[in-house]
């Protein structure tokens, strides 16, 4: 009896660590792709780049922002985070792709953790977009983007951008996984994506919306991650200031909280 009781012990303890290694070995396949298929990554990063060589160089002259901050200054932060959430967009897409293909029944047949399946699609998401705001980064600096605050503040505002393009990531696999067809997931992905990229703060500031789409800019998720942003890398002003980093953690946890379980459970639905 105690050789048995012994042994399930061990190996629950190496259920965890189970999990673990399922988690990095999906990543791994999954980011095998964009090596495979560089194109994946390529065109990921062309759309960003576009938009700031356009708002900085096509519209930059005739948007007006309030304090001394120059435009190019108040627009990087947007970018960044526009490309986080569009990239987020690649999750729903793989998701829905396996599920097509088949190749979660594949899974579901192996010794393997359930959860690794949408542990490992999201991480590598995540690990896609390091690659990506780093990317960003450099583009932004060609182009006159400066921080006025310090390294501190440029670290912590990549991780708040990696933390919500996580976070963002966790929405869309719940979408992937309902919908199940990749270019529906494409194209239900744009009803989500068009009110909190464009009705935003990412490119204009708020002063110039009316009272009513003011009030939505000025506080949805994607708005207060780029005020965060901006707060973490210009230092306090109106674009930018403390409450608006704890609100966008507070947006990050709530999207989490909601949308994992969800994804989770549709996930065990679908399989």
């Amino acid at each position: 009896m105690s050789i048995d009781v012994t042994t399930e012990v061990v190996r629950e303890r190496s259920l965890p660590v189970r999990a673990i290694r399922d988690t990095i070995a999906i990543t791994g396949r999954n980011l095998i792709a964009y090596r495979r298929v560089p194109q994946l990554l390529v065109f990921s990063t062309i759309q960003p780049v576009i938009f700031v060589v356009m708002f900085r160089y096509v519209f930059g002259g005739a948007i007006h922002i309030r304090g001394s901050v120059s435009y190019v200054d108040f627009l990087m932060p947007g970018v960044f985070v526009q490309t986080v959430v569009f990239g987020a967009i690649a999750t729903a897409i793989g998701l829905a792709s396996d599920m097509k293909s088949g190749l979660m029944e594949r899974f579901r047949s192996l010794p393997m953790a359930r959860s690794a399946v949408l542990a490992g699609r999201t991480t590598a998401d995540l690990a896609r977009n390091v690659f990506v705001v780093l990317l960003m980064l450099v583009v932004g600096f060609l182009v006159g983007f400066r921080i006025h605050t310090d390294v501190l503040g440029l670290l912590g505002g990549i991780l708040l951008l990696l933390a919500f393009g996580y976070a963002m990531c966790w929405i869309f696999a719940t979408v992937g996984l309902i919908v199940g067809d990749p270019e529906t997931a494409q194209a239900a992905a744009f009803p989500v994506l068009a009110p909190l990229v464009f009705a935003s703060t990412l490119f204009v500031d708020s002063a110039s919306m009316p009272g009513w789409l003011a009030a939505w800019a000025d506080h949805q998720p994607v708005s207060l991650t780029a005020k965060a942003v901006r707060y973490l890398t210009l230092g306090d002003s109106p674009l930018g200031r403390s409450s608006d980093l704890w609100a966008a953690l507070a947006w990050i946890a709530g999207i989490l909280i909601v949308f994992a379980p969800l994804a989770v459970r549709r996930y065990r639905r679908a399989i």
